[in-house]
């Protein structure tokens, strides 16, 4: 059985720091720019690893990576947008308030994971070089169809933003010092390559600094009163159903196209995913202080159902034969 991920146990430690221990004033003002300028140094360090010729070749097979851009970026918002409609009209005022819809619906905006995509395809034997194309496409386009994405299924951005005024701050914030690494690649990139703690150290500690900020603004507006625990659990039913969806469909459109069970394997993994590293520093752009605690809390639940879920299929898809 897949173990908690350490990573998310982190999460989950900040989460409870900041219930018992919320910071405010001017420690939260400086934690914010602690964290603003770890995201910033994230992506730069991303751009600086992401060698170019791997953006190249991720457009070679058009089948495969467009079936992941259909998955992520249209397949999960419609099904994020029948759910909300089918339960709005068969329980009206039953299970979660429209706050964790917007998470839900926000999570369905949001690319696909890099790391756990790759290594559940390996596991699987499945296309690892296609995972590692889609996945990384798949994040580059993010940075401008979420906040697009986020616009249009929740009506609404932030407080009072536009789509496109999220596209520029996420741009400003996240897509700028990504062009930077990439352009500083050639000097910047066998350092971040060799020295993978750069990396690691700024994408989990800005992750982590934002989820506890994110949720000292909550709990000083009263979260805990405001999401019953009961609704967690409706949550992970939604975040379960809307995986186990996507996993059917992504299989249907694997075999709807003819591609050989490595690349169908690659599909699901890459287009049933969701980022928590790209999603949490997303919503904290999007959204107002005071949402993103809310707003995240389905990410993070479906982040550890989709390793869980996915390991499963990955080991039961290693113990295919060999043809």
């Amino acid at each position: 059985m897949k173990r908690v991920d350490p990573f998310l146990l982190s999460l989950i430690c900040a989460i409870a720091t900041a219930s018992f221990l919320p910071c405010t004033g001017q420690m939260r003002h400086l934690l914010e720019g602690l964290t603003t300028t770890l995201i910033t140094l994230m992506f730069f360090f991303q751009g600086a690893k992401l060698e170019r010729h791997a953006i190249i070749d991720s457009v070679k097979d058009w089948r495969l990576q467009g079936s992941v851009l259909l998955s992520t970026f249209a397949l999960f918002p419609l099904l994020g947008l029948g759910l909300h409609a089918l339960f709005r009209t068969l329980i009206p005022g039953a299970l979660i308030g429209e706050e964790l819809w917007s998470g839900i619906l926000f999570l369905c905006c949001l690319p696909s994971t890099v790391q756990s995509s790759i290594a559940l395809t390996s596991i699987a034997r499945g296309n690892v070089p296609a995972s590692i194309c889609a996945a990384t496409v798949s994040n580059i386009a993010g940075i401008v169809l979420t906040p697009l994405l986020t616009g249009m299924v929740l009506g609404h951005v932030g407080a009072g933003h536009s789509p496109l005024e999220s596209v520029l701050d996420v741009g400003k914030e996240l897509l700028l010092p990504f062009a930077l690494g990439q352009a500083l690649q050639t000097w910047i990139g066998p350092i971040v390559r060799k020295h993978k703690v750069l990396i690691s150290f700024t994408d989990r500690g800005s992750i982590v600094l934002v989820v506890y900020t994110a949720f000292s603004s909550a709990v000083v507006e009263g979260i805990w009163h405001r999401v019953p625990a009961l609704h967690l659990l409706d949550v992970a039913l939604l975040d379960s159903a809307i995986l186990g969806l996507v996993l059917a469909m992504t299989y249907a459109m694997g075999r709807l196209i003819g591609q050989p069970t490595e690349s169908d394997i690659s599909l699901q993994f890459c287009g049933s995913k969701k980022s928590l590293a790209s999603g949490i520093p997303m919503a904290s752009v999007i959204f107002p202080a005071t949402s993103v605690g809310i707003i995240v809390l389905p990410l993070m639940i479906y982040h550890q159902i989709q390793l869980f879920t996915c390991t499963l299929l990955a080991r039961h898809y290693a113990k295919r034969s060999h043809l």
